[in-house]
């Protein structure tokens, strides 16, 4: 039922622009915060970056601090990442990721929710 689904990765020279999308059903899309993650080769999946349900705060990791930037467009239930000055340790599989709340007996737990992911490659 939930669906993520990432496009608009590709091979890009360092120095070069990517603008990921993930086209998010199944859930009321305006409610939630959304994230995106990437996985290098032999490296744990890492937190890239996360936006509010609003789009009214976002937080990225300090390796990618002033070069991308979140965004989303709830009317269209769909978020972005802008990847400018694209660098060689940039490259992975980026993922789109929901964390979505299930309720257990008395208690609420979340669910994470991943795409299939996009290969991003940064190479000259």
């Amino acid at each position: 039922q939930v669906q993520l689904v990432e496009s608009g990765g590709g091979l890009v020279q360092p120095g070069g622009s990517l603008r990921l999308s993930c086209a998010a059903s199944g859930f009321t899309f305006s409610s939630y915060a959304m994230n995106w993650y990437r996985q290098a080769p032999g490296k744990e999946r890492e937190l890239v970056a996360t936006i509010t349900s609003a789009g009214a705060s976002t937080n990225y990791a300090d390796s990618v601090k002033g070069r991308f930037t979140i965004s989303r467009d709830n009317a269209k239930n769909t978020v972005y990442l802008q990847m400018n000055s694209l660098k060689p340790e940039d490259t992975a599989v980026y993922y789109c990721n929901a964390k979505l709340p299930y309720y257990s007996y008395s208690s609420r737990y979340y669910a994470d929710y991943w795409g299939q992911g996009t290969q991003v490659t940064v190479s000259s």
